[in-house]
């Protein structure tokens, strides 16, 4: 009796063995298709995040324009200068989007 308790003991630890090495043959089969699947979904969320932007249709128009007034003066060797009216800065700035009915926004397009 103690025989086949043995056997049986044995048996079902070559089947665990069996199983293991069956279940790891089978991800290491799959790696390639998991590690696709993995980057296509970052793929897709960087995709996602980089359609809110859309620099075809924006027009940006900036116009700066900084004023000021120094006199030089260069005496005996040594030059100065003086500030005689502060700098001023003007910007200008505008901003139109172009087309936005034809603007494709992620998953869906507005018309």
């Amino acid at each position: 009796m103690n025989r086949f308790i043995r056997r049986k003991t044995g048996q079902s630890t070559l089947e665990y063995a069996i199983l293991i090495v069956i279940v790891i043959g089978a991800l290491i089969s799959i790696q390639m298709y998991i590690k696709r699947g993995i980057q296509g979904r970052l793929r897709s969320a960087t995709d996602d995040i980089g359609d809110q932007y859309d620099p075809g249709n924006t027009e940006v128009n900036i116009k700066t324009v900084t004023e000021s007034t120094t006199q030089e003066t260069f005496v005996e060797g040594i030059q100065s200068r003086n500030l005689i009216s502060a700098e001023q800065v003007n910007v200008e700035s505008n901003e139109a989007l172009i087309n936005a009915q034809q603007t494709f926004w992620g998953a869906n397009v507005t018309k």
